[in-house]
């Protein structure tokens, strides 16, 4: 027995020992693949042609392969969306060989190439979010709307339809495509534009001509990494086209219904042999009409962007966007019933706009300045500054009064008339506004460990500084009480009381009655610690910021504040999250009160969350509860005698909701967006006596569902002939007064659908929007007015476009 086990002990030895001495005769290779403008190329497969030997990069761009044999070998360098790299090496016994690539390629050209493979998934935030975290282990409920999902829908500005993409996500006031103002958790959201926010006033940013837009993130709840001051409802990020160091290009050509025409440009390239110089130049021009006659809404855009590589850890870009809009007057699209009518008791194209009002145009420019600069392959510093200035001359059209019943517009109790049923008077308001927005910030990312914790460190300053002004001082009754308007026999000539004659030559400085000034700044430091070799992770950050507000309607209110934020998130396993999020966020108000000082409005949100990638990643889902509760909300004060515009604390609000999302490819050629969102929100705490405990807050829809199929055929005849199909529900819709009326809005569903044919570099694409051809509209009961307004969406309406791509 001894002898056998001192013979194994033996054998075991000596096999140890040559397996040491082999091992000790073999060599590795390592090295690091980089992307233009140095970033680390991430998932990048590195094989020795013709063996066993392979890895993958990590994170950091890094690869190795150990124990490979002496020898000389071909090194492959390969993934989807870059050009193949093969090189030759020698390996030699006990050394490591090193060997380092830049490929040509990007990290947005890649990450285009993902989206074409499947097209409506992203797994990763912008820059512009700051955070290092893919979207599956962020603890918040964040949704990305893909650029393939863009061009697939059709969609040709912010207010075109985006938001059937995103859970929860409503507009109540259309604003005829010239503001986008979504609806979100039960509150208006923020408004950001390559991370920074871009809200001057209620009534902005003029949205987003597509042309220029790579992707849009929507951020659901208070971000203490991004918000400086704003509701804790959310916000979405408006992401901009980048170049890619790709030399390619794209012209597409879309027309349609109702004189819609419209062609767009997008260059794409390098300005020096080296790749250190890129550019990227989009473009776009629009004629649209409307199904409601003598409206229109015309626009042109140019967007060039200029990045260079200073050297392999520095880079600067400079973005500029300008858009030109010549447009109808905001509130051609409104129409007005009594309140013994309801809603919708006029045709789907009826209009109450008059002919000969001039257009109102409006220029918007913004400029952008980035410089960032890698210390190393962990630590990074990204600093940018913009410049933002809003133009507009213009008009807007409101009734002063709609029938039937007496006429007294000089409130002074006297009638000057009666009008009938359908009689109407119609008023125009001088609209010429101007904004300027000065804004900067600059953080810092890193990553390190501290034994088995990891760490990923975000800190920061935010500084802006905004301005607007407007004159709304200036208006025009068209009609009299003797020749009113009337909706049941309109009469589209001269009106009775003649055009405006408005004075737009005066600066507007000496005449704005409008306006508004911001400056704020504040620093913020977030730490996501890893557990457990990052299956658990724990964030803990927080925000200082102060704020200084003026309007012309109330006092100068300063404040500062200190947000908190926790979130949690464990990984059950590589496809499988669950998190868990507080986070506050807080608003200074302007308003004046009969006792005491303004408080800012303070709001935190709880959130639950799962998140689950399905199929190695092929498509995900997301489901998250919250709970947002808003104190010291400001509102009007229904006691004030006209010419007093005095607020009370409205109290305290709350809403929470259930959001479910679904995205990405089922299966190949199968590609499906689809969410639901059920949302309440209510009044916990009132002081206003006409707004009782429990009663609705106005502005959202108790039930959102939306879906988006689409499938391509990958093989036969008929390749690249793809269809699609689409729908949006919504029910409990609330208006947005808190004069609800006696008619509440109907339940909504449309219907959508298209074709296309895809075939080389040429892809035609066909969608028809309400198929079904229902009268859709949403709208509001005003109780001053003691008539009910609403505004139609198009009846059955298509578009046919053309894309070359080369």
């Amino acid at each position: 027995m001894n002898i056998n086990i001192t013979k194994k002990v033996f054998f075991f030895t000596l096999l140890l020992t040559s397996l040491n001495m082999m091992s000790q005769d073999l060599g590795k290779v390592a090295g690091k693949i980089s992307l233009s403008g140095n970033i680390p190329a991430e998932n990048i497969s590195v094989t020795l042609t013709g063996t066993k030997y392979s890895a993958v990069t990590n994170s950091n761009g890094q690869y190795e392969i150990k124990s490979v044999k002496p020898g000389s070998y071909v090194i492959h360098i390969r993934a989807v969306g870059i050009h193949t790299i093969e090189d030759n090496i020698v390996v030699k016994a006990n050394q490591t060989t090193t060997r380092n690539f830049s490929l040509s390629e990007s990290q947005e050209d890649l990450d285009e190439v993902v989206i074409t493979k499947n097209k409506y998934k992203q797994d990763k935030p912008s820059l512009s979010l700051r955070l290092q975290t893919p979207v599956l282990e962020i603890p918040q409920n964040i949704q990305i709307v893909s650029g393939q999902t863009l061009k697939d829908q059709q969609i040709t500005s912010m207010s075109d339809g985006v938001i059937r993409n995103v859970s929860g996500a409503v507009r109540l006031e259309h604003w005829g495509d010239l503001y986008t103002n979504i609806t979100m958790r039960g509150s208006q959201i923020q408004a950001f534009r390559n991370g920074f926010n871009v809200v001057s006033s209620f009534w902005g940013p003029l949205t987003e001509d597509m042309s220029f837009v790579d992707h849009i993130e929507f951020v659901k709840g208070p971000a203490g990494f991004m918000l400086s001051s704003g509701d804790p409802s959310g916000l979405y990020n408006v992401v901009t086209k980048k170049p890619t160091g790709i030399t390619k290009g794209e012209v597409s050509i879309l027309g349609g219904s109702y004189d819609f025409y419209r062609v767009s440009l997008d260059l794409d390239g390098k300005l020096d042999k080296k790749g250190k110089l890129l550019y990227r130049f989009n473009g776009a021009a629009q004629k649209k009409g409307s199904h409601r006659p003598f409206e229109h809404n015309d626009r042109y855009v140019l967007a060039p962007v200029i990045s260079y590589q200073v050297n392999d850890k520095t880079k600067l870009t400079a973005e500029y966007n300008f858009q030109y809009a010549n447009m109808t007057e905001v509130g051609s699209y409104y129409v007005f019933g009594p309140a013994s009518g309801g809603y919708a008791t006029l045709p789907v194209g009826f209009t109450m706009t008059q002919p000969g009002i001039p257009d109102t145009n409006i220029q918007d420019h913004s400029g952008y300045l980035m410089f960032e600069h890698k210390f190393d392959d962990n630590w990074k510093l990204t600093a940018q500054t913009s410049y933002f200035k809003y133009l507009q001359q213009g008009y807007s059209s409101w009734p002063s009064v709609v029938g039937p019943g007496p006429v007294d517009r000089d409130y002074d109790g006297v009638p000057e008339g009666t009008l009938e049923a359908g009689e109407i008077i119609r008023n125009v308001g001088i609209w010429d506004a101007e904004s300027n927005m000065y804004l900067g910030q600059i953080f810092v990312n890193g990553k390190f460990n501290t034994g088995a914790v990891s760490h990923k460190i975000l800190g920061g300053v935010d500084l802006g500084s905004k301005d607007y002004e407007a004159d709304w001082g200036q208006s025009h009754d068209l009609d009299t009480v003797d020749n009113p308007f009337n909706v049941n026999s309109p009469n589209y000539g001269p009106p009775s009381n003649g055009l405006p004659a408005f004075d737009h030559d005066t600066p507007l400085s000496q005449r704005a009655g409008g306006l508004y000034s911001s400056e704020y700044a504040a620093g913020y430091v977030q730490d996501e610690l890893g557990f457990f070799q990052n299956k658990l992770r724990l964030t803990l950050a927080a925000r200082y910021t102060w704020i200084s507000q003026a309007s012309s309607y109330s006092e100068v209110l300063e404040d500062s504040h200190i947000t908190p934020r926790v979130g949690v998130s464990y990984s059950i396993n590589e496809s499988l999250a669950v998190y868990g999020l507080y986070d506050q966020a807080f608003t200074p108000q302007s308003g004046v009160v009969r006792e005491g000082t303004v408080k800012p409005l303070t709001g935190n949100n709880f959130e639950l969350g799962i998140k689950k990638d399905w199929f190695d990643g092929s498509w995900n889902t997301s489901l998250s509860a919250y709970n947002i509760l808003k104190k010291n909300e400001l509102t009007s004060d229904p006691t004030s005698p006209p010419g007093q515009a005095y607020s009370v604390v409205l109290g305290e609000k709350r809403a929470q909701g259930i959001e479910f999302d679904v995205r990405g490819k089922l299966l190949d050629g199968l590609n499906l967006i689809a969410n639901y969102a059920f949302t309440e929100s209510i009044v916990l705490e009132s002081n206003v006596s006409t707004i009782k405990e429990g009663s609705i807050v106005p502005g959202y829809a108790k039930h959102v569902a939306n879906a988006w199929l689409n499938y391509t055929v990958q093989s036969g005849k008929i390749k690249g002939f793809g269809v699609s199909l689409g729908g949006t529900f919504q029910d409990g819709r609330q208006t947005d007064t808190w004069s609800a009326g006696l008619q509440k809005l109907p339940s909504y569903f449309k219907l959508d659908g298209g074709l296309s044919y895809e075939t080389g570099k040429v892809k035609v694409t066909a969608n028809v929007f309400n198929i079904l051809d229902k009268y859709l509209y949403s709208g509001s009961y005003y109780e001053w007015l003691s008539a009910y307004y609403w505004q139609t969406e198009a009846p059955r309406n298509f578009r046919v476009g053309v894309t070359y791509k080369f």
